[in-house]
């Protein structure tokens, strides 16, 4: 609820985005039901705490660099993305196809 992932900037605006992606991999983490859109920080946090504790992803990105725009820049965001799905892979919690 409340996610609709179009591109990789204003779509990961409100943190809810990342937040749904971890609670996909780690329901048991936070209740996302309980998250609200318009707590961006507070979503921020909670995402890229979960991401470094339960995935060992670096925290490429500042709470305080996302709720500064109300749109993210792409780039940023899809470099975290990208590291996050890197650090899920080698936890074995993301299956790759074999060349």
């Amino acid at each position: 609820q409340h996610v609709d992932v179009q591109n990789f900037s204003g779509s990961w605006g409100s943190g809810l985005a990342f937040c749904a992606l971890l609670h996909s991999f780690f329901p048991d983490a936070f209740d996302f039901a309980a998250l609200e859109p318009n707590a961006r920080r507070d979503n921020f946090a909670l995402a890229f705490a979960t991401a470094e504790e339960r995935v060992g992803c670096a925290p490429l990105l500042e709470v305080e660099d996302m709720v500064r725009l109300p749109v993210p820049d792409a780039k940023c965001v899809y470099t975290y993305v990208q590291e996050l799905y890197r650090c899920l892979v080698a936890k074995g919690l993301v299956k790759t196809k074999k060349r």
